[in-house]
């Protein structure tokens, strides 16, 4: 998959920008996208493990070397036992910045100053490479809709492709209708909880929360 270098949550929120129009909203269902897709990667990683439905860090030391990854497995060490789907909210917005920010320092989004009724500072976040923006999207379709079989899909591209159909965002519309569409989504997420023991509870609790806030979306905020 293209952008092969970022971190899931990383491209999960690149994909939530538009590339016709440069923008994104930031919506409560953006912010749990990306943070579903930072709990599924730690998770795909075996620093945090299912505990009777709780998300548990594996340890106390390990660290992954990327800010917002670590920072998150830092607070869920720090704070009180929850379970998954708790986690795909709780905070999602400290998350969803700090995946932003990165984004900017790569120069996939740059940050552009301007004052909301010309009095409030306020920053506007826009697409600077939409070439990678529509490449990754597309790759998400493809990934979707075949016809390589689910099996031989890398757990985390099925993890991107799966998360975002769940959400409705960065995939066309009519990409997931349909029998034929949600039994491919459904191989995809059992590709992704493939990667690591417990897996299987995780992204049946994760998948549930995004696909909550997918529901609920208008279908003119979608894709």
């Amino acid at each position: 998959m293209p952008n092969g270098s970022l971190s899931l949550p990383a491209r999960l929120c690149l994909l939530a920008w538009d590339p016709e129009r440069s923008s994104a909203a930031e919506t409560a269902r953006v912010h749990h996208l990306v943070r579903a897709g930072a709990l599924t990667e730690l998770a795909q990683r075996g620093l945090l493990t299912d505990d009777e439905g709780i998300a548990t860090p594996a340890d106390l030391d390990s660290r992954t070397g990327d800010a917002v990854l670590d920072g998150l497995l830092e607070l869920v060490r720090e704070s009180l036992p929850h379970r998954w789907r708790t986690w795909v909210r709780l905070h999602a917005r400290v998350t969803f910045d700090a995946v932003r920010e990165q984004l900017v320092a790569e120069g996939y989004l740059r940050a552009e100053k301007k004052r909301v009724l010309g009095v409030f500072p306020s920053v506007e976040y826009v697409l600077a490479r939409g070439a990678a923006a529509r490449a990754l999207r597309e790759e998400a379709r493809r990934v979707l809709r075949g016809p390589q079989p689910a099996g031989e899909v890398s757990e985390r591209d099925a993890a991107l492709a799966a998360l975002a159909a769940a959400a409705g965002l960065g995939v066309p519309e009519g990409t997931v209708t349909g029998v034929r569409a949600q039994d491919r989504i459904t191989e995809l997420a059992r590709r992704c909880a493939s990667a690591a023991p417990g897996m299987r509870k995780v992204v049946s609790e994760v998948w549930d929360a995004v696909s909550d806030e997918g529901a609920r979306a208008p279908a003119s905020a979608r894709g």
